[in-house]
């Protein structure tokens, strides 16, 4: 009797070009591509700022899930981060319910307050005075979480900390960290003592992905912190990298953190007056979580640690993974002449967004009540003759 051969499942994933989305992309195509067929695509095929973008490729593919790791950049002005990481992700959503299917969405610790041992439950209060990033991650949150209180939507949220990891192409993050202290940009330490971070390796996303999309019954409708089980020391991290490079800077002088905000200031008000006379410069998007350098937040790890899944490699931090990474980037940015100081010997769009900057408690209240015209029908999406039906309540 000839074997049954079970049919791939389709996922569609967004981002796939970022860190995040790269190492899920290569662990679904290179390791778990026996069970899954998955469709990254870029931007010219499907773009979040456009719905029917959305619909028409999801009409076309008829995925079996759908991941969302796509973001604007840290620094995009109100209107791109309304689109992409809000409208865009929500849309994604309903279309994920038309099909009756899962979604998975990645979101950050940038929702989240200051503190010690964070939890999934807590997140900053919705204000107009966040940055445009954590407000529009925060808002898509809050509406998910509606969606799948009142309309039964099979989501999981993953909640990273600052991400780590090799093959990153853009300059961010821990990224922007290694780069500053291997060009010799960061003098001093602009830190002070004990202050902790919680740290997520980008190679072990991927797993744990594949592990929910298989177990919806335990993961459907939560949110779980996925972060190195012990936090760092952002000091500690500088000087282990500097001594790595065996380098002469930053030496170990702390900046207060009033004195490193006034050099901020200045640095603004210089690359104004550079662009006045054509001369493009721009603040690298990190330094807009300035005030996260001298404050602690680390995530909690207790509800991922008493799942099904558990801890995934908890001997594996920033600190083991610190020398490839080192390789990896030197080697990148010194063919790119990025870098040359270390040592080689060494290996209504316009009325929306201004809704979402000034009255975000608004914008989410019309998007969770249906009544935002920018969040497309995807009805059309369902099977003729089936009735839709949630595939999974509490």
């Amino acid at each position: 009797m000839p074997s049954i051969i079970a049919a791939k499942k389709v996922g569609v994933l967004l981002g796939g070009s970022g860190l995040i989305g790269g190492a899920i992309t290569y662990y679904f195509k290179k390791i778990a591509s026996r069970d899954i067929e998955l469709f990254s695509p870029n931007s010219k095929k499907l773009s979040l700022r456009v719905p029917n973008d959305i619909k028409q490729y999801f009409k076309k593919i008829k995925p079996d899930f759908i991941i969302n790791t796509a973001i604007a950049s840290l620094d995009s002005d109100p209107q791109l981060s309304l689109e992409t990481n809000y409208i865009g992700s929500i849309n994604l959503a309903r279309a994920a319910a038309s099909l009756n299917i899962p979604y998975i969405h990645f979101s950050s610790s940038a929702t989240m307050p200051n503190g010690l041992d964070l939890s999934e439950d807590e997140n900053l209060p919705l204000t107009p005075a966040l940055s445009n990033y954590a407000k529009s991650k925060l808002m898509a949150e809050l509406t998910l979480r509606h969606m799948w209180e009142n309309e039964g939507l099979d989501c999981t949220i993953i909640r990273l900390g600052v991400v780590y990891g090799r093959h990153d192409h853009k300059i961010q993050g821990f990224h922007r960290l290694l780069y500053s202290i291997a060009d010799q940009a960061m003098p001093f330490m602009m830190t002070k003592h004990g202050i902790l971070h919680s740290y997520t390796n980008a190679h072990k996303i991927p797993p744990f992905v594949h592990y929910i999309l298989d177990h919806r019954n335990e993961f459907s409708q939560q949110i779980y912190n996925f972060v190195d089980h012990n936090p760092i020391d952002l000091s500690e991290l500088i000087l282990t990298i500097k001594s790595y490079l065996q380098l002469r800077l930053p030496r170990e002088i702390y900046i207060p953190y009033s004195m490193a905000h006034m050099g901020r200031a200045i640095l603004g008000w210089l690359i104004k007056k550079l662009n006045v006379i054509s001369i493009e410069a721009r603040i690298p998007a990190e330094l807009m979580f300035l005030e996260n350098f001298y404050l602690t937040q680390t995530l909690a790890t207790d509800k991922l640690a008493g799942s099904s899944y558990g801890l995934p490699e908890p001997g594996k931090t920033v600190f083991t993974e610190l020398p490839a990474m080192i390789e990896y980037y030197l080697s990148r940015w010194e063919h790119l002449n990025l870098i040359s100081s270390f040592d080689e010997s060494y290996c209504q769009p316009a009325l929306l967004s201004n809704s979402f900057s000034t009255a975000p408690e608004k914008l989410l209240q019309a998007v969770n009540d249906n009544k935002l015209p920018e969040l497309a029908d995807f009805s059309e999406l369902r099977t003729p003759g089936i009735p839709y039906k949630i595939s999974h309540t509490r």
